[in-house]
């Protein structure tokens, strides 16, 4: 069975940084894209950046030039480096596994940005 769990969101003041990290168990890690996604208060959920199995990035305007994707395929591990943190980045942030016909989520992880 397919588990993804995130680690490290807290509380940043603005301009801080923040790190998160995906590990996932259960599956061939690097055979599958992986995403992170966040959710804010009464709004939809959105990507936020993707790393595909071949290493091809793709990242939401908003978050272009502070956050970056990464991923250890070695530690079935997937990150979210996250500079120059704003207000408006103030979300619940979750993990994707992108498999054929089928997302897999984690559970979430706060990260609030906030003096």
């Amino acid at each position: 069975q397919v588990q993804l769990v995130e680690s490290g969101g807290g509380l940043v003041q603005p301009g801080g940084s923040l790190r998160l990290a995906c590990a996932a168990s259960g599956t061939i890690f690097s055979r599958y894209s992986m995403a992170w996604y966040r959710q804010a208060p009464g709004k939809q959920r959105e990507l936020v950046a993707r790393i595909t199995s071949y290493g091809v990035l793709n990242y939401a305007n908003s978050v272009k030039g502070r956050f970056t994707i990464s991923r250890d395929n070695a530690k079935n591990t997937v990150y979210l480096q996250m500079n120059s943190l704003r207000s408006e980045d103030t979300a619940v942030y979750y993990c994707n596994m992108n498999m054929p016909g089928y997302d897999y989520w984690g559970q979430g992880t706060q990260v609030t940005v906030s003096s």
